[in-house]
Parts: C-alpha cells; structure tokens; sequence
C-alpha cells in the first residue's frame, strides 16, 4: 500500500482529498496544525471511509518538528502540500504572517524530502499566480503577472522554490493551480467550515441562509462584467480532490513527463458572484439578504481556466454544474446546524 502525505488534511480541500485517496486504497497520514480547522474532521472523515487516520498536530513551519517528522517516516511515496493560510483579503492587512507561514512550511517540507529521499510532491497552488491575465480562457502557458496580495505572491514565490529544488535533484513535482473550490461531499460529513468570518463567497452566502451572519456583502458591483460583479472559475471541492489523486498517481507510477508540471483545475466555465447568489437561492429556495459594498482590496475582475491540458495529460475532467455545487455546500450548513441543535439540547 502506498503512504500519502497530506499537509493540512483536515482542512476544506485536504479532508475532501484524505477520502479520495483512502477509498482507491492510499496508506494517509495528516499533518495539521489545526489553526483553521477542527480535530472532530479526522473522526468525520472516518465515518465516511470506515479507515482510522495516522494523525500529528504541529505547524510545519517549525524546522526542528518538521525534519524530525520527516526522520520518523522514511517510507512515504507522495506528499501533497496543502498546509498554508489562503485568505486574499487577510493576507493584504497580514502579509508576513502569510510569507512566514507559507514559504517556511514548504521549504521545511522541501529539505526533508530531500534528506529522507522522498521524490513526489503535489503542490497546491493557485489561479491568483495569474493576476489579472490578458486573455481569457488563461491556460498554463500564460505568464505569471505581478500578485496582487501577498497571498498569491506565496504561491508563485512557493512555484519558483518548487522549481528551483526539482531542477537541483531528484525531487519530482506537480503544482496544481486550481480556481475556485465551493461544495461540500455528498455525505454532508466534511465541507467548508471556516474558523471566525469567512472569507470566501460560498460559506458566507450559507451562513447568511442559515442565520449565522446578518448580511452578505457583495464586493463591488462596478466591474467591467455583464452584472457587474467579478467573475470566477468555480469547481466542486470532490472533483478538485479526485485531481489530486491522479496527480500521485501519475508521480508514484512514474508517467511524468517532465520532472516538474503544472495544470490548470477548474471548470473551464466563469460564473460571476450574484450567479452564484442566484444558484442558491435557486436549490434553497431561500432569498439571501445581500448589500452592495465597496470593492475588496486584491480582487481581480475575472477569471475562469482553460483546463484542456488537465483534460488530456491526467484524463481529468471537473463533472458538477455550478447548481450541484451550491446544493451541497447549503446540505453541509444543515447538516452542522442539525448538529448544533443536537449539541445545545
């Protein structure tokens, strides 16, 4: 049985890829330090898998803890890297706090791979590495512009490390930049559950349905769109999980191309935030409380993926429409208000 690696496992998108992984037959073991997310994910996770989770909390930005880990488990195949903060918004106000955390985590990572002969690393990365791109679709060969939040210029800085260290060694490596996650699993066990006041659109617009937040706040409405609000690329967290999969796949059975790749995740489609309103309110049946406010700093007008080579090269493809993706991610906030309702009886 090959032994996976996931940094930040029980976090939105590592939890939905830990169930993946476990259900084609991956030996896991996560890594997280817990500052946004909750240990009851691991039981969750669990409950979907019917597999116990190998489990260390620390924060791998601590070098000793993470060359040590590392020394205690010499016999991982992959490892897929998720453990980093990721709120544009935050990390314009916090910005060292994001290099910090982010750069250092991954080139502790990075040395001890290199120094326990680990090879295969997927790298989660990001769509903002593309800033505002001229064209639209953007596809892998478009230049990486200037980051517009310190958040997205830790990914691209984290791409050139990555680059840098497989030119230098026998590490192999795939940066997944993928677009924007929304959605829940379909056993509404695991979804996006963000410590304090979300940050992204989805989790926000279902706290408002639900009563935890009194108003959603749309950023901006002068943007040069049909509706005036920004365009995303949104993708369903399970299909964006299943990509990560592949991608190990394709390291530990070594089909790799090239020492290091990098592809594009997303739908290949753009849908502007009031369509994401409006598909709520469509699969809810609940008229969301919406206010038009001033833009947010970092955010860029549109973007959506080309995701042909993903397509092609990993035999890939995203399958949820953007209703499904709402649908499930409005089950996961019931599902965690039933639970709250059961908790406070």
């Amino acid at each position: 049985m090959k032994k996976v690696l996931v940094t930040g496992g029980t976090g939105y998108i590592g939890s939905h890829t830990v169930v993946e992984l476990q259900q084609v037959g991956y030996d896991v073991i996560i890594v997280d330090n817990l500052s946004n997310s909750q240990p009851d994910v691991l039981e969750n996770i669990t409950n979907i898998t019917g597999i116990k989770i190998d489990f260390e909390k620390f924060d791998l930005a601590d070098r000793k803890k993470t060359l040590d880990f590392f020394k205690r488990h010499k016999n991982i195949d992959a490892i897929i890297h998720f453990a980093a903060l990721k709120a544009v918004g935050e990390s314009v106000v916090q910005p060292l706090n994001y290099y910090y955390n982010n750069l250092f985590s991954l080139m502790n990572i990075l040395q001890g791979m290199l120094d326990n002969n680990i090879e295969n690393l997927v790298f989660s990365s990001s769509c903002t590495v593309y800033g505002q791109p001229a064209n639209l679709p953007v596809d892998e060969s478009a230049p990486v512009q200037i980051a517009l939040s310190p958040y997205g210029n830790t990914k691209q800085i984290s791409e050139e490390i990555i680059s840098d260290t497989v030119r230098t060694s026998k590490l192999k490596a795939i940066s997944l930049r993928y677009f924007n996650p929304i959605g829940a699993h379909e056993s509404a066990k695991i979804g996006e559950l963000p410590i304090g006041v979300p940050n992204n659109l989805v989790p926000f617009i279902t706290q408002t349905a639900i009563g935890l937040r009194d108003q959603l706040k749309v950023f901006g409405n002068d943007y040069p769109t049909p509706d005036g609000t920004p365009i995303r690329d949104y993708i369903h967290v399970v299909d964006l999980a299943k990509a990560h999969v592949i991608a190990v796949e394709r390291m530990v059975k070594k089909n790799s191309k090239y020492p290091y790749e990098v592809f594009n995740l997303g739908t290949g489609k753009g849908y502007s935030v009031l369509e994401v309103i409006k598909s709520f309110e469509k699969v809810s049946g609940i008229k969301l409380n919406y206010a038009i406010v001033e833009r947010r700093p970092g955010d860029i007008t549109e973007v959506w993926a080309d995701t042909s080579f993903a397509n092609l090269e990993l035999g890939w493809k995203a399958e949820k429409d953007i209703d499904e993706m709402t649908e499930s991610a409005w089950k996961w906030e019931l599902a965690l208000y039933n639970n709250r309702k059961k908790t406070t009886k």
